[in-house]
């Protein structure tokens, strides 16, 4: 049994104009020591997905089912929530200055989540919450365990937060989009920390996040989601060098260079849709430049394209967007994505 199994999540949100769907059907499984990115435009679901897992996606009705460690989250009250909350599953959020207590000492938030899960005096977390600041990078972690958040950089607020997702030795972490508010060179420093944390305490790991630089430095597979489903799902080559779905073909040739040639971006057109009032058929129809008549009515479910590669699309052939895959060629992809002056495809922030 897999660490996570999730099977037909769906999540919805009742509002005066009517059923937000942000969640349909979603399924997908993370083993320890294995990294799962999912990857999508904003709006698309990804992370009403996982933090719905935990109880942190604003109250919206779920169903499905979200087994860990062989528990169902979703049946699980508030307090067994509470208990699995950091010491089971850890969560690195995208602003870890709204994340990160303005008016409390960096060490003594770690300290307090530490003694609200274990029962050890201040004085031992305290120990541990000094270790685990110099165990992610920040100098000084003795004298910097009594700052404030503002006096961290962004850089070394983000590497706070890994410290206290770590705390507790999780055996899963979900980051959700933890370097997008950083800049390029420290973006990379702070990948690098978390792959090498994650061999370490073989936790399995969801990276959620916009950026496909970042899949190609750190994922095993991926989990493409466009207006709350999975539209496909492959292991990191396959989406690379494979990609079936039209959307994921439309997100990688947004990458300048990813593709080896210069030449026109190909920005994917339009913009996501409304997510009360969804498109009949495929969501993606209006925006594909592949749709077929069938597209316009029926809903696509997931369906086999290769080994261990779904894709939820009427497309009968892969279409491959890419060159022959190497190492190299996804390295570019990675380098691509990674640039600071990348532009995004229509609808992403």
């Amino acid at each position: 049994m897999a660490l996570l199994e999730v099977r037909d999540l769906t999540v919805e949100f009742p509002t005066t104009d009517g059923l937000v769907k942000a969640v349909r059907g979603v399924s997908f499984e993370v083993d320890s020591g294995e990294t799962l990115g999912i990857v999508g435009e904003s709006g698309s679901g990804k992370t009403v997905c996982t933090l719905s897992l935990i109880g942190l996606a604003g109250g919206g009705r779920r169903g499905g089912q979200a087994l860990f460690r062989g528990q169902d989250l979703l049946t699980m009250s508030a307090d067994e929530l509470r208990a699995v909350r950091g010491a089971g599953i850890a969560a690195i959020f995208q602003d870890p200055l709204s994340s990160l207590h303005p008016l409390y000492r960096v060490g003594w938030q770690i300290v307090e989540m530490i003694r609200s899960h274990e029962d050890v005096s201040k004085a031992v977390a305290r120990k541990r919450a000094i270790d685990l600041l110099g165990l992610v990078g920040i100098p000084q972690p003795a004298r910097r365990v009594d700052d404030y958040p503002h006096q961290f950089s962004g850089g070394m607020r983000q590497r706070a937060m890994i410290a206290m997702a770590l705390a507790l030795n999780p055996d899963l972490v979900i980051a959700d989009e933890p370097t997008t508010a950083l800049d390029a060179t420290v973006q990379a420093q702070v990948i690098d920390l978390m792959v090498r944390l994650q061999k370490e305490f073989h936790s399995g790991l969801i990276m959620i996040t916009h950026d496909l630089g970042v899949v190609a430095d750190i994922a095993d597979r991926v989990l493409v989601m466009y207006a709350g489903k999975a539209v496909e799902t492959a292991e990191l080559d396959d989406v690379f060098y494979h990609p079936h779905h039209p959307y994921t073909k439309g997100l990688l040739e947004s990458i300048p260079g990813a593709s080896g040639t210069r030449g026109k971006l190909r920005p994917i057109p339009g913009s996501p849709p409304s997510l009360i009032r969804l498109p009949s058929g495929c969501s993606f129809h209006p925006r594909c430049r592949y749709v077929m008549d069938r597209c316009l009515t029926d809903e696509p479910p997931l369906m086999d394209v290769g080994a261990a590669h779904r894709s939820a699309c009427w497309l009968p052939a892969t279409l491959s967007g890419l060159a022959e895959g190497t190492e190299a060629q996804r390295m570019k992809v990675a380098e691509a994505a990674r640039s600071e002056d990348t532009p995004v495809a229509e609808g992403e922030s």
